[in-house]
């Protein structure tokens, strides 16, 4: 090279980082391939490599260059950052740089920096009792688990909201970016304050293939690239090269003008104290797939195509001559320069990387829980509703919650460590009172007529993706934050998949004693089936239920409050919980309130229990159990039981309401489970059970069909529905108070021929209403205004103070 076109990097700087990069490189395809004889001491052999080789390449070495250099500039700039692999796939890249900045043997002691550690480092990588071929909670440095695509640039996006000098550098695989996920973050930068916030540095990796298929950004041009990212609000640098040395200077020049702009920003943000939106800096890196890797097999083309996706060279029964080329490719890195005697990397190659925290593999921001601080929270008994008797309180459970919440944000101001994430649905889940203290962050234009729009704020619901919030609350979370997020009930199941990933992240994490305790990820539902209004089937879908079901029952909680007084108590548990997935269903319309707070708080702890003031079976056994689970399903259970009491007051009834949805599965399976003692005390062991479900009914078969009893007559969403009134939305799903009455009397043999009467009387109330509803638009007025005091008046049963006063209160 001549003087004239050297680079910013010396020789010595550049040959420091052509051996780093060699040295990754290897122990990467180390990684892949073998299980002995690590440094090639001797010729490699059957023996030396693994049976069943598995894992992914193509990306690994583009990773390993972007993680060479960013160790550079951390050194050269003093800065504090993260680095998220987006491709996920080929997690030895990763699990290489951490290795060779010690990280990783501070971590897994056994895993020494020496022949024998390597030796231990390659076998277990994608092998039996080993690690995973993605990056993975096991990986220091990672917050984000690669064996989904799509999330990372949201992760980074939550990362650095309150750590104004974090910078998360964020490679985004090419193939990562089609995802619809992924695809949604590039707006991501709208929502960044300068000063409040740190710094996501995307670097989107073009290697131009996915497994099979190129990649649509390989394959467009360059302007086209430029003017979308420049669309998207970036200011793209474009790297692109194949000979590793002259990409080094590239790479350092570019990341040098990238970072020097990045802290420009921050100081006109810090001095000027003027709100702006900066052009944030992003880097397009086009390199090879399996870029340093074999060029061609077996007359194939291999680097810079998609067979280098994978494992680039076959090695089997069918194919054993291909020894001798990976052993040719593996010396092509020249370890005998990259390693001493002992088998430990040269402290040349060492000097590059950062001292202690600095480095990418041990940030404190990357094992959240390091830097997590509790919560101030004010006593959610403060914001009671006053419930003098059952019913006869309305209230909306989700505004009544809007001002405890409002309060969180106000008592945790300075710390700056809980924000509100939702698709654009604050004030339609009726979370209005949190905008007394707090605004939207947004940093886009504003106009005179946007309401709660500010360039720094708690809430981030601005944004019409569930993907993005959730992702963004995902990385807030990883990185030691508080928070939760809520939704529109339907379209949760949207980021179920996330979600998936999330609980499998805090499964592994958890049997891992270097992984410290999370806040738990928090959902907080309305907008639900029961009460469509204006809206029709396509927003009717409980399962989101069914889905949470599915994952580690010590990861796994559901809560299903009945009123406001029980939703307050939940969610203070939630939000002070660590390491689970929390689900809370809440209503956002007025509703009947049915407990005072002392009662709900007592019934939030146990989950589960009967409420004795609503059923007349004391110190008998009971008839029929009415159970109920959801905010719907306790009001049409409760007017049911009021009509069978009318009827037959000689019924003795029990009612069951449930809260915490995972009380009903056994303690063999739950840790919330009851044991079958408890259950059988509680439903006995054969009396008829007519259970209203908030969601779907095999949902509650699939948690109790281990149960004793199993007379469970289970009424729940039965995919039925339109735009129509709430109670007919209950009445097309049976699960209304004159279809749980008529369910009730089929198990009722006591009744014989008597209970006739009442079948009839609910089949002509049923005619009654859907001729009301289409000639008025709206439901009975007994059904919009029934009480459970008038429904009740002359009946006889205990009074409500004798009952909460009773030193043997038995409501739960």
């Amino acid at each position: 090279m001549k003087e004239e076109e050297k680079g910013i990097l010396s020789d010595s700087e550049l040959e420091t980082m052509d051996r780093y990069f060699r040295a990754v490189n290897y122990l990467s395809v180390g990684q892949l391939y073998l299980r002995d004889n690590p440094l090639l001491r001797r010729p490699l052999i059957k023996e030396d490599l693994k049976k069943n080789i598995v894992g992914h390449w193509g990306t690994a070495p583009g990773q390993n260059f972007i993680y060479t250099h960013l160790n550079r500039v951390i050194k050269k700039y003093d800065l504090d950052m993260i680095y998220i692999s987006g491709p996920g796939h080929g997690g030895q890249a990763m699990v290489s740089n951490v290795y060779l900045e010690g990280t990783y043997s501070e971590v897994y002691p056994q895993i020494t920096e020496d022949e024998e550690g390597l030796q231990k480092l390659f076998k277990q990588f994608s092998f039996p009792g080993g690690i995973s071929s993605h990056v993975a909670p096991e990986t220091p440095g990672s917050i984000n688990e690669g064996g989904e695509l799509g999330y990372s640039l949201s992760h980074a996006y939550g990362a650095v909201l309150d750590n104004p000098k974090l910078i998360a550098a964020c490679v985004v695989g090419d193939g990562e970016a089609e995802t619809g996920p992924l695809a949604t973050s590039w707006h991501l930068n709208k929502f960044l304050n300068p000063r409040g916030d740190g710094v996501v540095l995307p670097i989107l990796h073009l290697n131009g293939y996915k497994i099979a298929n190129p990649t649509v950004f390989s394959r467009i041009t360059k302007d086209e690239k430029i003017q979308f990212f420049e669309g998207c609000g970036w200011r793209p640098f474009i790297v692109s090269g194949s000979d590793p040395k002259v990409l080094h200077q590239k790479m350092a020049e570019t990341l040098d003008t990238v970072i020097e702009e990045i802290q420009e920003i921050k100081k006109i943000a810090r001095q000027t104290k003027i709100d702006f939106r900066p052009k944030w800096p992003m880097i397009i890196l086009e390199t090879p797939k399996g870029w340093t890797g074999p060029k061609e097999v077996a007359g194939k083309m291999i680097e810079n195509s998609f067979r280098a996706h994978q494992v680039p060279i076959a090695i089997d029964r069918d194919h054993p001559e291909n020894i001798k080329l990976l052993e040719d490719w593996l010396k092509s890195y020249h370890p005998e320069e990259l390693f001493d005697e002992t088998g430990k990397i040269c402290d040349d190659i060492k000097s590059l990387i950062p001292k202690k925290d600095a480095r990418m593999g041990s940030n404190p921001h990357t094992n959240g829980g390091l830097l997590l601080k509790e919560l101030r929270l004010p006593d959610f008994r403060e914001y009671q509703v006053s419930v003098p008797y059952p019913g006869e309180t309305v209230a909306q459970d989700m505004m009544e919650l809007g001002k405890y919440i409002r309060d969180v944000i106000d008592y945790n101001e300075n710390n700056k460590n809980f924000r509100i994430f939702g698709p654009d649905e604050a004030l339609s889940n009726r979370l209005n009172h949190i905008f007394e203290k707090t605004s939207r962050q947004w940093n886009v234009e504003r106009l005179g007529s946007d309401e709660f729009l500010s360039s720094s704020g708690r809430v981030i619901d601005s944004y019409l993706s569930e993907h993005f919030c959730e992702g963004a609350l995902e990385g807030y979370l990883l990185t030691g934050r508080h928070g939760f997020i809520h939704s529109y009930e339907a379209f949760a199941r949207i980021i179920d998949s996330m979600v998936s990933q999330h609980a499998k992240w805090l499964k592994v994490s958890k049997e891992l004693s270097w992984r410290r305790d999370i806040s738990s990820l928090n959902y907080i539902l309305t907008s639900h089936i029961w009460q469509q209004d204006h809206n029709g089937y396509t927003h009717q879908d409980p399962g989101f239920l069914n889905h949470i079901a599915t994952k580690k029952a010590d990861i796994s909680r559901m809560y299903l409050p009945p009123d406001a007084n029980c939703l307050l108590s939940c969610f203070d548990h939630c939000i002070k919980s660590k390491n689970y997935v929390n689900v809370i269903i809440a209503s956002k319309h007025p509703r009947p309130q049915w407990l005072t707070m002392e009662q709900a708080v007592k019934h939030c702890t146990e989950g589960i229990g009967i409420w004795s003031w609503a059923s007349n079976d004391k110190n008998h056994e009971p008839d029929i159990v009415m159970a109920c689970c959801g905010d719907t399903p306790t009001l049409e259970t409760l007017a049911a039981v009021s009509i069978l009491r009318r009827w037959f007051p000689e019924l003795k009834i029990r009612v069951i309401n449930v809260v915490d949805l995972m009380r009903l599965q056994s303690s063999h399976e739950h840790p919330h489970g009851l044991s079958d003692s408890e259950y059988d005390a509680l439903f006995t062991k054969d009396k008829p059970i007519i259970f209203a479900f908030h969601g779907y009914p095999s949902l509650i078969h699939q948690i109790a069909y281990k149960r004793t009893n199993n007379h469970l007559h289970v009424h729940g969403y039965q995919e039925e529905g339109t735009i129509t009134t709430p109670f007919d939305m209950r009445v097309q799903n049976n699960l209304d108070r004159f279809h749980l009455v008529m369910d009730a009397l089929k198990y009722l043999p006591t009744l014989g021929n008597r209970g006739g009467a009442l079948m009839q009387w609910c089949k002509d109330k049923l005619v009654e209403h859907k001729q009301y509803i289409r000639e008025h638009g709206e439901d009975l007025e007994e059904i919009r205004n029934w009480s459970w005091k008038e429904s009740m008046k002359d009946i006889e049963h205990w009074s409500w103070k004798r009952e909460i006063e009773s030193p043997d209160n038995s409501n739960f």
